[in-house]
């Protein structure tokens, strides 16, 4: 059993910035591929990017491109999502979770793919 506690969300102003951090138990955290997944009130869960076990690899929608950046430190068994100019439509609940098929390419891209999910944290991004 894998748990992820995701932290960081809150209230920020249309172009500012958030960093999630999402923590995972085990250790075999190096070995899992990491994605984050937002969603929406009235909204399908969508995918926003994801990280290879390694780190060497990262994958992101193109609604968020250039402007997240997911890192981890597998020492401290933990992914983070650093966002930056921050629009109102990225207002949704996060959630991390953690794909536990070993060196799968591409990153996945569908929730389907991930194993374990966190609870999320809300971001809200006022205009």
């Amino acid at each position: 059993q894998v748990q992820l506690v995701e932290s960081g969300g809150g209230l920020v102003q249309a172009g500012g910035s958030l960093r999630l951090s999402c923590a995972a138990s085990g250790r075999a955290f190096s070995g899992y591929a990491m994605g984050w997944f937002r969603q929406a009130p009235g909204k399908e869960r969508e995918f926003v990017g994801g990280i290879s076990g390694t780190g060497d690899r990262t994958y992101y929608a193109d609604s968020v491109k250039g402007r997240f950046t997911i890192s981890r430190d597998n020492a401290k068994n933990t992914v983070y999502l650093q966002m930056i100019s921050l629009k109102s439509e990225d207002t949704a609940v996060y959630y991390c979770a953690a794909d536990l098929q070993i060196f799968r390419l591409p990153i996945a891209t569908t929730g389907s793919q991930y194993d374990y999910w966190g609870q999320g944290t809300q971001v809200t991004v006022s205009s």
